[in-house]
Parts: structure tokens; sequence; C-alpha cells
């Protein structure tokens, strides 16, 4: 089940919402913990069991922390528990296929369907017994607690990776006002508008631009092309955080915020420090910083830049493009880090902006084609090399019925929004408007509302990207 979702947005949310509110506050928690399962089991139900594998494995790992004496090796087998979870479902076959390639062996592949979401509620259950070990929490006691951080639903599938500590009171005690439940709400429709209305329609260009081989793509197809990915990958992704992010306080929840405009970012570093915040923090405080940080000299680290930004890319997916694509990253925040910055800081800020868009449109080749041999044909004929053409029939259908999308997808990638209220937040003062706002909002979100359940009733196209996560 996934949030753009008919069911679950008009048959498991309103009955959810309907218990809960209904059940007395010592019920609460139990729940959601139910409704989280629930949810979780109706695409895989056996996967359920890895689940309460690994809530029950954390748990109990967990309280011996607390109390064992030997806490690094509870620690390590915490994390290494963690991993070969992680592994196993998501790289054995990944493993195999480069085995058999390298020693020309036929080992059979598993094909195990992969864990909806297992890379983000991994992460999770680890950065719960890191939390501990470093005695920044105490072991949580209550099963149900730590089985519904690890389990929520609305950060379950696609994040953000929520860290324990962080919301660790929010599990033992919250409350929800009439002001932040709508404000999820509110929250919540607009993450859902940017992933029904635009990402999907970025995502159905995309996926026609990347199925067309290489050769028979025109220079104009392949800007297309990788600019409705661009746009596509930014608005689902952050729309369901903006998604999860709303259910959380509809349910008393504060989680943090996962994107901050990174299209306006103007260097690598900048702009992983909007995309997907709750990852990076992750990488920084529980791999970067116990490697060693940037502490131990220019040479230590670039390799410790090299090694994180690499594993970033592996998290992504079971690919050595997902490998070479994080590894990209490390290789431009290095150069940034060791005097590259000082060259962009002098430059004009819209070539810094040109130069962020290209090298993040360039990365996100080879994060959405399937092979390097496609990445790289792909990225030539994007600037020129034996290309098909200049324009063709496929460019010019997808200008003719895309513009408008192109075009609000640009806007909307831009703080255009947070403008605008701060320059007519004083005319918004105003006696007459401040009776006819409330319900000028209403119905803008009512009519967001309506535009995106049209559109899932209508369309079979709804793409869930983050199964490859």
């Amino acid at each position: 089940m996934v949030f753009s979702n008919l069911v679950f947005l008009f048959c498991f949310l309103p009955a959810v919402i309907l218990v809960y509110f209904l059940s007395p506050k010592v019920l609460k928690n139990i729940i959601l913990l139910m409704a989280s399962l629930f949810f979780y089991a109706w695409g895989e139900p056996i996967y359920i069991f890895l689940m309460l594998f690994s809530i029950h494995m954390n748990y109990f790992l967990g309280r011996l922390l607390g109390h064992s004496l030997n806490k690094k090796l509870i620690l390590s087998m915490a994390i290494s528990g963690n991993l070969l979870i992680l592994f196993f479902f998501k790289y054995i076959d990944f493993l195999i296929r480069n085995v058999n390639h390298i020693f020309d062996t036929s080992y059979q592949l598993l094909e195990l369907p992969l864990p909806i979401g297992i890379s983000f509620f991994t992460f999770q259950a680890m950065s719960y017994v890191m939390d501990v070990y470093r005695k920044e929490v105490a072991p949580q006691k209550n099963l149900i607690s730590l089985a519904l951080y690890i389990s929520f639903f609305p950060q379950l599938v696609a994040g953000p990776i929520v860290r324990y500590h962080s919301i660790n009171d929010q599990l033992q005690s919250r409350s929800v006002t009439l002001e932040k439940f709508s404000n999820g709400v509110r929250r919540f429709i607009i993450g859902l508008a940017k992933k029904v209305l635009l990402a999907n329609a970025f995502g159905e260009v995309a996926d026609g631009v990347f199925a067309t081989p290489t050769d028979e793509l025109s220079l104009v197809t392949t800007w297309l092309g990788i600019t409705a990915y661009t746009l596509q990958i930014y608005f689902d992704f952050s729309g369901y955080s903006d998604m999860a992010i709303g259910l959380g306080k509809m349910f008393g929840f504060d989680f943090l915020e996962n994107f901050n405009y990174p299209y306006i970012a103007r260097s690598a570093t900048e702009f992983w420090k909007r995309w997907h915040i709750s990852l990076g923090s992750w990488f920084r405080d529980y791999l970067y910083i116990p490697l060693g940080g940037n502490r131990g000299g220019r040479v230590k680290t670039i390799r410790n830049l090299l090694i994180v930004w690499s594993i970033t890319g592996f998290w992504h997916g079971a690919s050595w493009t997902f490998m070479a694509w994080g590894f990209y990253y490390g290789v431009l925040i290095t150069l940034e880090r060791i005097g590259f910055s000082k060259v962009l800081d002098r430059l004009w800020r819209p070539v810094q902006h040109i130069y962020l868009l290209l090298i993040v449109m360039i990365g996100w080749v080879f994060f959405r084609a399937d092979d390097f041999s496609y990445s790289l044909s792909y990225i030539q004929r994007m600037f020129g090399w034996e290309i098909h053409g200049f324009l063709d029939s496929q460019s010019y259908i997808y200008l003719n019925d895309y513009w408008y999308i192109f075009l609000f997808g640009a806007l909307f990638s831009l703080p255009v929004l947070p403008y605008l209220k701060t320059k007519t937040a004083s005319v918004m003062e105003a006696k007459p408007l401040q009776y006819a706002i409330p319900f000028m909002s209403t119905a803008f979100y009512m009519v967001l509302m309506i535009g995106a359940t049209l559109q899932l009733v209508n369309s079979t196209y709804n793409p869930f990207i983050y199964f490859r996560f």
C-alpha cells in the first residue's frame, strides 16, 4: 500500500484516524502499531515476519546494551544483524551475478522480492541501537514503543529516516491539537499533489525517453528526458516526505524536514545539505564521523568522503550504476572541499546554479539508467555526440503535450510560495482579507485534493520508484 492509492486515501487512513481518536490514550500506540503492520503486510504479507524479527532483535539487543559490560560486542551484533538482513534481501542476487560473471560460474539467482522500505527501516533500527550505545537515549523497555518507531507507516516505505532520539519523548507522550491536525492535512495534500499531479506526469516523459535506444534520441529529447526525471524524482521524493510529515502531525509526531529546495543550491555540497537531509545526516553521524571525519588530515578526509559517498550510492540500489553515482558525488564534494568551492564562490551566481544543475542532471542519468553503456551513451548525446538530429517527432510531442507541466515543475521547484507568503504577509493582515483567507485556503486545498483524486481515478500510471530502495 502506498499513500497515492485510493484504498489508502479513502479506506485505510480514515479508518485509522477514526479508531485512533476514539481510543483511550493507553491504546493509541497499539492502534498505530497494528495499523502499521497491516499497512506493511498489504503488499507482501510474508515479510511481516521479517519486520517482526527486526523489531525483536533490536529490542533485545538494545536492552542488552543497557546492562552488558561488553557493549562493543553487543553493538557489533546489532549492526551485523541489521546489515545481514539488508544484504540478504537487497544485495544477494547482485553478489551472485558478479560471482558468476567474474568466475564464470552459474549459481542460481534467488530472485527474492525486495521488502518495501527495507533500507529505511533498517537504518532507523541501527540508529536506535547506536544511540543507546552512545548513551544518548536509554534502552526502550516498552516493546510496543520500539516496534512503533521501527514500523510506523507514515515514514516506513520512503522515509524520511527518523532518528530515535528525535521522537523518543513523542513515543511516550504527545498531543494533537486541531491546528496541528489541520496543518498535517494541508501538508499531506501538498505532498499528494506533488506526487500525483507533477511527479507522475514527469515520470511518463522520463520513462518514454529512457525506454528509447540512444541512437534514436535527438538532442532536445535527451534534455527533455533528463529534465523530466530531475523534476520527477524531486517531486516524488519530496512529495512522499511531505505526506509522511503531514501524517505524523495528524497523530502528534513532529518529523524533521527532509528537503529544502535542493535545486536552488550552488554547489554539490550545498545540494546534499538540502536533498534527503535525513539520509545525509545519518551517514554523517553514524559513518563519516566514526571513520574520523575531517580530523585526520586531507588524505584521510578524502578517503572518508569517498567511502561514505560510495556506500551512499550503494544504499540506493544493488547496481554498479548506483555506486558510481555515489562515488561521482564523493569526487565532486571532495574537489569542492579541497579548493574548488573557492573558485565557485568567485563566479557569477547564475553560473553557480547552472553548474549545480548540470552536474546533478548528469548524475541522475546514472541513477535512472539500467547500465553503464546506456548512461554513457545518453550523456554523449546530451552534449551533441552522434545525435539523431536536433529535434524529432518524439520531442515535439512531449513539448506540445507537457510544456505546462515543465513550467509548473520548474516554478514550484523554487521557493516561490514561501517568497510570496513573506511578501504578502502584511497585506493579508488587512481585515477584509483576514476573513477571506481561511475560505480561500480551504478552497485551494480542496481543489488540490479533488484534482489529485480525479487523476488517480482516471489514470493507471502511478509508479512507486522506491521499490528499488
